[in-house]
């Protein structure tokens, strides 16, 4: 007789199960969509009415999808949205993809993923799988998530009910790497749990990667984001050592990048953004805080990467007063918003924290991104500016904080008063150029 975990994975290879994705943002919508390309029926869940009704218009909002390629998937009745959580009671296997931000005072909010376990708790059945994808501290799912399942009737983890955890390794705006064909790692809360669910990506993901428990996928997770995340402090100190010592940090990391061994090229900036390395190291600080240890890697790398929006400030500061003026009434120009070339994506962007400080010191601030029309950030709110060309004459400083490939950096060279460059954007043209400061 087939046993029900049988009967679930014949229903995966034959992608007869229907697949429900729980939050709709920049990794649900794209994983969605992947499994609706394979063949899975799909309903998304997301509380933000303006998002389902995009998607069920076939619009997307999310630059990784394209809108013809949803259009497609929602005419086709493969894919669409609901805010309605009772839908889940006819699904086979669930992705959870919610935001874990931090709070202000830097301890994990759960709260998205205690209210996504809450709502899903009301409409598990046996024979489903559950995979968590939201980045967390080790520990979340067979802690905050498996109690909370268990108390189903009848649900037997292992044997009728399957949970496993699953890290999203999203990189917005990539086009080699994407959802895909990224590795998929998969951690179970149990062996069975883990082969169900790896079954289950592998119908639509081209490599997925089992490991041996829900907490060592969690942890791979905060491995591989603490590793950028030191990595990026620890060029960001070198770069005002650099600045100490009169040496060129640009050229020192090209130089050091020619070693073909031993050495992995980062680059240092105005601070870290996005949904991942400045928050998801936190996680596990927080974490074995609880535990008395202190995670000094993490603690040090954070301090240095959140002190760099007000060092990039500083060195406006200093290329007015050498050039007779006061960053108080300066006309400054913000060039980029986003976290990251070429996205639309504004999440922990040190442009935030940039800009917030200027206005502070009284800096008369605009800004401009080609992919970001309006800012509303805490007290302050900000329109991009439409006329660049006017913006980059009248400003008494500009500042380069997103390296967006749409701009002409040589252009901008040529008209600017002055440019504060903390992305080396202007490359060798700004090295020695006396209106040009550098990181």
């Amino acid at each position: 007789m087939e046993s029900i975990r049988e009967s679930l994975i014949n229903k995966l290879h034959q992608r007869s199960a229907k697949v429900s994705v729980v939050g709709l943002g920049y990794v649900g919508l794209p994983l969605a969509t992947v499994f609706a390309d394979a063949g899975f029926d799909v309903v998304g869940i997301d509380l933000d009415q303006e998002k389902i009704e995009a998607i069920n218009r076939g619009e997307s909002y999310i630059q990784d999808v394209d809108t013809a390629q949803l259009s497609r998937l929602v005419s086709a009745g493969k894919l669409c949205a609901t805010a309605d959580f009772s839908v889940l009671q006819e699904a086979d296997a669930v992705s959870i993809c919610v935001p874990t931000p931090l709070r202000k005072t830097g301890d994990p909010d759960l709260s998205f993923i205690l209210s996504a376990t809450e709502e899903l708790s009301k409409y598990i059945h046996p024979d489903m799988v559950v995979v968590l994808e939201s980045t967390t501290y080790p520990g979340t799912t067979r802690e905050i998530m498996l109690p909370k399942f268990s108390e189903g009737a009848n649900i037997k983890i292992g044997e009728n009910f399957f949970l496993a955890f699953s890290p999203e390794r999203v990189d917005p705006g990539r086009k080699d790497w994407t959802t895909i064909n990224t590795p998929k790692v998969i951690g179970g809360i149990t062996p069975a749990c883990s082969q169900v669910a790896s079954t289950w990506y592998c119908q639509a993901l081209q490599s997925v990667v089992p490991v041996s428990s829900a907490e060592v996928a969690e942890m791979a997770k905060l491995l591989e984001n603490t590793f950028r995340m030191i990595n990026i402090g620890l060029v960001n100190e070198m770069a005002i050592m650099c600045d100490r010592l009169g040496i060129d940090v640009w050229e020192v990391i090209e130089a050091a990048a020619t070693k073909p061994f031993g050495f992995m090229k980062f680059t240092p900036g105005p601070g870290l953004g996005g949904h991942c390395i400045p928050i998801d190291p936190l996680y596990l600080s927080w974490k074995l805080r609880a535990l008395n240890y202190t995670a000094k890697f993490i603690e040090l790398a954070s301090e240095i990467n959140t002190g760099m929006p007000r060092y990039v400030v500083g060195k406006v500061q200093d290329a007015l007063n050498s050039h007779a003026k006061a960053l108080n009434g300066s006309k400054i120009l913000v060039l980029g918003a986003a976290y990251k070339p070429d996205v639309d994506d504004l999440r922990e962007s040190p442009a935030l924290d940039v800009i917030g400080l200027l206005r502070q010191k009284g800096a008369d601030v605009s800004y401009h991104d080609p992919h970001i029309a309006h800012i509303y950030h805490d007290d302050w709110d900000m329109d991009c500016i439409r006329d660049l060309d006017t913006a980059i004459l009248d400003a008494d400083c500009v500042v380069i904080i997103t390296d967006h490939k749409t701009y002409d950096y040589e252009h901008i060279l040529e008209n600017a008063v002055l440019v504060v460059d903390s992305r080396n954007a202007l490359g060798s043209s700004g090295r020695g150029n006396p209106k040009v400061v550098r990181l």
